[in-house]
């Protein structure tokens, strides 16, 4: 939709203020419609569809946080930024936990308005392309894959898409993130569905087999060749031949391969007759291909004549809380086979596969989660019964929370008097306390930081309590704990 026609409710009782608005907006092409209540406001939100909707959080007849919950709690599709007068970060803090996007403080500059209201315009329509794929694939399986991540729901859209064209289908992505499952869903949710699928690994034949393997031979076309044999090209006619690892093919059987692909006809090995075959190829590799070609050891014409439909699988680690919902389908399936009651993991458990890199991707998953259910017993699989190797996220806090590093530090950043980082209000809830006047980053990684202690440090509940997901959460650790322990450049 054009960023024209995108429609703003402005929610604000100083009707100065709104007309300063409302002409900052309307000069950057959004539609706004304003109102000066809460009331008004909600009744606006049910009459209307709004992308965005700026929200005083002083209005005379009630407060906007409760307009912000009631917008959370009945799932009102619109994306809240709240606009006041109040400089508290913890009003800040409460208004994110209710479900807000962003947070202006007034008096608000022009810049700020537009750039955060044209944000979150696309942040919305973001929401909504997710939600449409989410309702197609709302129980997380899809034709072998299991997630929910947005990534992975927009693979399976591209699944779902190249599925009904003919063209070749070009498959990356780290090993044992699934590439082999892919392209048997291409070929099952198209219209070749009900005829052969034959899958060939390139790198798991001899070379001097290679060819007879992918075209056939004739009988004493070579030593051994004692009968014929119809090759995978034949054999997957009218239907798809995938081949994986398709990098790992000599140059000189890529020229006959790429001949196959333009003429459709396969000539096997020895013979001089040629066979027309009907096949829609899918290809695969773990390599970058764009790199294999400027080393020389990829054909460019090939390559192109391939890569039509690219498709990229992400690995594991990139994939959110994927990792929990494909590991629990692989621990019941196992405990099944080996005859133990396992159902769920611990906490600790989760947060110790949340942690970890997955260099292996779901086939290391998968022999992780066979290794303890074989080895261990009981009803919940602990995080003690997991054993991996190679690198992990830190599970703990990356970094301790301080608040303000101290009170001189706070200072010499604000005009304002150092308060202390931690404390508890009136109903003994933890809260916080910082000093502001410092950028917007900084308090940011206060208020996870403090998340973090306040759950134990454990990523599943820090994400949950946040609404941020957890490789986020990681991504950001990892970058402060970078700052901490980078030397500082010389002078």
């Amino acid at each position: 939709m054009p960023e024209g026609k995108r429609k703003v409710l402005l929610v604000e009782d100083a009707f100065s203020l709104a007309v300063v608005y409302i002409d900052w907006l309307e000069r950057a092409g959004f539609e706004c419609v304003h109102v000066d209540t809460g009331k008004a406001a909600l009744s606006a939100l049910e009459a209307d569809k709004f992308h965005v909707m700026l929200l005083d959080l002083n209005l005379p007849d009630t407060n906007g946080m409760d307009i912000l919950r009631r917008v959370w709690e009945q799932k009102i599709a619109v994306t809240v930024v709240v606009v006041t007068g109040s400089g508290s970060i913890k009003t800040a803090v409460d208004a994110m936990r209710a479900g807000a996007y962003d947070f202006i403080v007034k008096p608000a500059a022009e810049e700020r308005m537009v750039t955060t209201v044209r944000n979150a315009c696309e942040r919305e329509q973001l929401q909504e392309t997710i939600a449409e794929i989410r309702d197609d694939y709302a129980d997380g399986n899809f034709q072998g894959f299991i997630g929910k991540s947005p990534v992975m729901l927009g693979v399976f859209k591209m699944i779902e898409n190249v599925a009904r064209s003919k063209a070749t289908v070009f498959v990356t992505g780290e090993s044992g993130t699934g590439k082999e499952v892919c392209a048997e869903a291409i070929h099952k949710s198209g219209p070749r569905r009900n005829k052969p699928f034959v899958p060939l690994n390139c790198a798991a034949i001899p070379k001097d087999l290679i060819e007879s393997e992918i075209f056939g031979h004739v009988k004493g076309a070579f030593t051994g060749a004692t009968t014929d044999r119809e090759g995978a090209a034949s054999a997957a006619d009218g239907g798809t031949l995938f081949l994986d690892e398709i990098c790992e093919m000599d140059v000189d059987l890529q020229t006959k391969l790429l001949r196959f692909l333009q003429t459709g006809t396969v000539q096997r090995v020895g013979s001089d007759t040629v066979t027309p075959v009907d096949v829609r190829v899918i290809c695969a590799t773990n390599r970058n291909p764009h790199e294999e070609v400027e080393k020389g050891r990829f054909r460019e014409d090939l390559y192109y004549r391939l890569h039509v439909l690219p498709i990229h699988l992400p690995a594991l680690r990139d994939r959110d809380a994927d990792v929990l919902e494909i590991g629990l389908a692989f621990l019941q399936v196992f405990a099944e086979e080996e005859g133990r009651g396992f159902r769920a993991f611990s906490v600790e458990a989760e947060d110790k596969l949340l942690a970890h890199h997955w260099p292996g991707n779901v086939r290391e998953l998968q022999n992780v989660i066979r290794n303890a259910v074989v080895l261990n017993e009981g009803d919940v699989l602990t995080d003690g019964m997991i054993r991996l190797s190679g690198p992990s996220r830190p599970v703990g806090p990356a970094l301790p929370f301080t608040g303000v590093r101290s009170a001189a530090d706070a200072a010499a950043q604000s005009p304002q008097s150092a308060s202390p980082p931690t404390g508890v209000d009136a109903e003994g809830k933890k809260i916080l306390r910082v000093v502001l006047g410092r950028p917007f980053v900084d308090l940011e990684r206060d208020v996870i930081t403090a998340t973090f202690d306040l759950c134990g440090g454990s990523v599943p509940k820090a994400s949950k309590m946040l609404k941020m997901s957890p490789s986020t959460l990681y991504r950001k650790r990892e970058e402060w704990t970078r700052t901490e322990t980078d030397p500082p450049a010389s002078q």
